[in-house]
């Protein structure tokens, strides 16, 4: 088996595109929340997400016509151009059969769908325009990936939902680890959308402006999107063409306990977690660290923290919910998980949960790093990624010895 290094990372976020901006982000708490542009949302109790204004996929990518693709698939596109360049890959590589793409989404190209459902009630299947049906497959977006960067490797869409970037980062690293590749391109990428917002209000999961993960009063969450992309590479591979290596994976854990189709199950959520450590050959004495899902909803949250409990026992580390600051991204939101916990193994530092101002009595043992980045040793972290349907996917990263 080969070790796995992160060499490369590709944030396209409503706090920070690139590496620098993203960081700073992270490091102030900046805020991605504002009122929804993306559609009309004045019909809705509830107007804010965390959208990313300042995409401009015309100046970041290289190859793809940008008329020809929906916004998910340019988010893909775009996060993995950065993640490329942050990683200095040389493309096209010499043996592109030997490099990949996997990225993970939860709605797909539904703006895409939004619009020719339109258009079929308005005027039927005749005023359905035939560029937007070639958008609409979810599955571009990975081969928007494969094809700006030239890959020829597997190219291959996930579609689970919430925890969807972290299954994508398990492929790659199986395929990796096993020798079926040299580099993989992992992450994933969704679009603040109607229906997604108006599911999540019905279910009454939505709140009004601000996203509270842990705090005693939290309310809900806010959509959000963007494209978070990482380049993974044998640690062979990196070495031998002298990358800069952030940090190394050391594993990851999946299950599905299809318990229900909306509600967290606490066993199945610290089982993944016990999974994932094992993978990793890591204790949980060993972690310093959990990027939570933390979506700021009470049931979510409180299932999350009494999972943690029940794996770390008395020493459980410090977390926190960088959905406080994008709002959640949903197939992206591992992937940025896995951008910050690797930026805090390689800076230092753990990123906050902004918004917090109350401690919650029902889980007293949770230390969310309220508000202000905290300076860290982080040698061992794990990043929680977990959807509706019960599918839970835990990535663990480490520092590179």
């Amino acid at each position: 088996m080969h070790r796995v290094v992160v060499t490369g990372l590709g944030p396209v976020s409503g706090i920070g595109i690139g590496v620098n901006e993203f960081t700073a982000g992270l490091r102030s708490g900046r805020s991605a929340a504002a009122p929804i542009t993306s559609f009309d949302a004045s019909g809705f109790p509830h107007h804010f997400a965390g959208e990313v204004p300042a995409f401009r996929p015309e100046a970041l990518l290289r190859r793809l016509r940008v008329a020809d693709w929906g916004r998910s698939a340019l988010f893909a596109a775009a996060a993995a151009r950065l993640a490329a360049m942050d990683a200095g890959l040389s493309l096209p590589a010499t043996d592109p059969a030997r490099v990949g793409a996997v990225v993970g989404t939860t709605s797909g190209e539904s703006t895409v769908v939004e619009q020719l459902t339109a258009e079929l009630v308005a005027g039927g299947y005749p005023a359905m325009s035939a560029e937007a049906l070639r958008q609409a497959p979810a599955e571009r977006l990975s081969y928007a990936v494969s094809a700006e960067l030239g890959l020829a490797g597997e190219s291959v869409t996930l579609t689970t939902a919430c925890s969807a970037s972290n299954y994508a980062i398990g492929y790659a690293y199986d395929l990796l680890c096993w020798g079926e590749a040299d580099v993989m391109v992992a992450g994933g990428a969704d679009s603040v959308c109607r229906w997604a917002h108006a599911g999540f209000y019905r279910l009454g999961a939505l709140t009004e402006r601000a996203c509270r993960p842990f705090d005693r009063d939290r309310s809900g969450i806010l959509t959000g999107e963007g494209g978070a992309a990482l380049v993974l590479e044998t640690l062979e591979h990196a070495q031998d063409r002298g990358a800069r290596i952030y940090a190394e994976v050391l594993g990851y854990g999946v299950n599905c306990d299809a318990h229900h189709m909306v509600a967290p199950n606490e066993e199945s959520v610290a089982a993944c977690m016990r999974l994932a450590q094992e993978n990793a050959g890591v204790k949980p004495e060993d972690i310093d660290y959990i990027s939570t899902h933390g979506t700021g909803t009470p049931a979510n949250d409180l299932c999350e923290a009494r999972a943690i409990r029940a794996v770390f026992g008395d020493r459980v580390p410090p977390v926190s919910s960088i959905k406080s600051m994008l709002g959640h991204t949903m197939g992206a939101a591992s992937g940025f998980g896995a951008i910050a916990t690797t930026l805090g193994i390689r800076h230092g530092f753990l990123p906050p949960t902004i918004n917090w101002a109350n401690p919650d009595p029902e889980m007293s043992w949770i230390d969310p790093v309220p508000n202000t980045a905290r300076p860290a040793t982080v040698r061992v972290a794990q990043n929680n990624g977990f959807a509706f349907g019960g599918n839970n996917a835990i990535t663990i990263f480490g520092a590179i010895r």
